[in-house]
C-alpha cells in the first residue's frame, strides 16, 4: 500500500502546478484545465485520507468525487462556451463581464 504521505506530497504538487497555471494563463480554457487540476489534485488527497481512515468506505467516496467532477467539468465547459458565443474570445483580458 502506498503511504498516506507520499499521496498528500504528490496532491501538494498537483495542487502547486495548477495554481501556477491559474496565475500565468491568458485563455479561459487553460484556466478552467488549471482549476481541473487543482480539483482532482485535493480529490487525490480526500481519497488517500479516505483509504486511510474509512477502509472499505473509500469505494463510496470514489465514486462520489468522480460524479461531482464530471458535473464541475459539464457546468464549468458550458459556461466558457457561453462567454465565447457572447464576447468571441476565450481571452480571459479580453473578457469583462461588467460590461454591457
Amino acid at each position: 500500500m502506498i503511504p498516506l504521505e507520499h499521496v498528500i506530497l504528490l496532491s501538494a504538487v498537483l495542487f502547486g502546478i495548477g495554481t501556477v497555471g491559474v496565475l500565468i494563463r491568458r485563455n479561459l480554457i487553460a484556466i478552467f484545465m488549471s482549476i481541473e487540476l487543482m480539483l482532482n489534485a485535493g480529490n487525490l488527497a480526500f481519497v488517500g485520507f479516505a483509504r486511510q481512515y474509512a477502509g472499505d468506505g473509500a469505494h463510496a467516496v470514489v465514486l462520489f468525487i468522480v460524479v461531482l467532477a464530471a458535473v464541475e467539468a459539464a457546468v464549468g465547459f458550458a459556461i466558457v462556451v457561453a462567454m465565447f458565443r457572447n464576447r468571441g474570445t476565450v481571452n480571459a483580458d479580453e473578457v469583462n463581464l461588467m460590461k454591457g
